[in-house]
């Protein structure tokens, strides 16, 4: 393991944060128990004042397929996987061309798009040294229990890769903001969506500072250019205030905080 010092305003894909000291976990070291794993910061907030923090180095980036079994190691990228599904004829990875990031940061917070969830695929979890099946492992709705730092993941694959689902998917993207965001901000409440939520109460395209509530999705908190994580902080702030007090509804987070 060593030390590696990451600029969060350049390396998150929100683009807010400070240079911070982050432990670097390379395969056989001793994952430490006082430290907050993190993946590539695409559905992250970084403060001033962040937990000590640790990742996976990229000796967790790799891909490997023996006969029906596919290993994917959790620093891997998304996009690495995607390609490598795409040329290998490997059915159920389209959905990941919306999600950005790595593999350990979706399985962590079990990341979709619609009824496509990363644990519908997923069939076991390397998690603390330990293969586990994704049954005994409680999730459901952007959520995953995972109770230790997951390493590798394991999936039963089937052929045939749909390039129609895949350009589907793709097209989604359309109503979503192209500057630097986390993507959603919070969970869709049940029968319910977030963006509907903050624009209901004005606040789709506020903005504080460099910070806005984007004016094309109003669930994406975007970041203008030099935006900090002060002004980020009282706009999702203002949103939980606002929808609480007019819908009674209380806003998940979809982000994670640190």
């Amino acid at each position: 393991m060593y030390f590696k010092i990451i600029d969060f305003s350049k390396f998150s894909s929100i683009k807010v944060g400070i240079p911070i000291e982050v432990l670097m976990i390379e395969r056989d070291d001793t994952i430490p128990k006082d430290r907050v794993i993190i993946g590539h910061a695409n559905n992250l907030l970084i403060s001033d004042t962040p937990p000590p923090l640790m990742m996976l180095s990229k000796e967790f980036s790799f891909i490997e397929l023996e006969d029906t079994i596919l290993t994917v190691g959790c620093a891997t990228p998304t996009g690495k996987l995607l390609s490598f599904a795409k040329k290998n004829d490997l059915a159920g990875f389209e959905f990941i061309s919306k999600l950005p990031g790595s593999m350990g940061g979706m399985i962590a917070m079990n990341a979709g798009v619609k009824s496509y969830e990363i644990f519908n695929i997923v069939e076991s979890i390397k998690i603390d040294g330990i293969w586990r099946a994704k049954d005994e492992i409680e999730h459901g709705y952007r959520f995953a229990n995972l109770n230790g730092i997951a390493t590798e993941l394991r999936f039963r694959i089937e052929r045939g890769f749909s390039s129609k689902l895949l350009q589907e998917l793709i097209s989604l993207r359309s109503n979503q903001p192209k500057i630097a965001s986390a993507g959603s901000t919070f969970k869709n409440p049940k029968d319910d969506f977030a963006g509907r939520l903050i624009q209901e109460v004005g606040l789709k395209g506020f903005s504080r500072g460099a910070m806005q509530w984007s004016d094309i999705h109003a669930n994406f908190l975007v970041n203008r250019g030099g935006g900090t994580f002060k002004e980020a902080k009282y706009l999702i702030d203002l949103a939980k205030e606002k929808v609480l007090d007019k819908f009674g509804i209380e806003l998940e987070l979809e982000i994670e905080i640190l």
